[in-house]
């Protein structure tokens, strides 16, 4: 009788790998949700950036308007003002501004 029970409690039982469903769908849910759609801003971003040229108006990751003035590999040389320039890391620049926009303070 010992033998019948432990036999059909064997027969009753999920087998292991079921544990691991929730936690599979879990990192397909992050994926789907999380992951996969950061990933695609990050290579737009790359793809705006390498095609950064002169007369370009750009804002830089720390806030800085201008236009560029000078781009090369690694660098643009941006102008924020008449007559003052700075160099900037071309992976530092955040993102172009569209020309002919209304200033925010009008």
């Amino acid at each position: 009788m010992l033998d019948l029970l432990s036999a059909a409690a064997s027969q009753g039982a999920a087998p292991g790998w079921t544990g691991f469903l929730p936690i599979i769908g879990m990192i397909a849910i992050f994926w789907f949700l999380i992951i996969r759609p950061q990933m695609r801003q990050q290579k737009a971003h790359r793809e705006k950036i390498a095609a950064i040229k002169k007369g370009d108006q750009v804002v830089t990751a720390g806030g800085l308007v201008g236009k560029v003035t000078k781009v090369d590999d690694n660098y643009a040389e941006i102008e924020i003002a008449q007559g003052v320039r700075v160099k900037a890391v071309r992976a530092t620049i955040g993102d172009i501004i569209q020309p002919g926009g209304k200033p925010a303070n009008d």
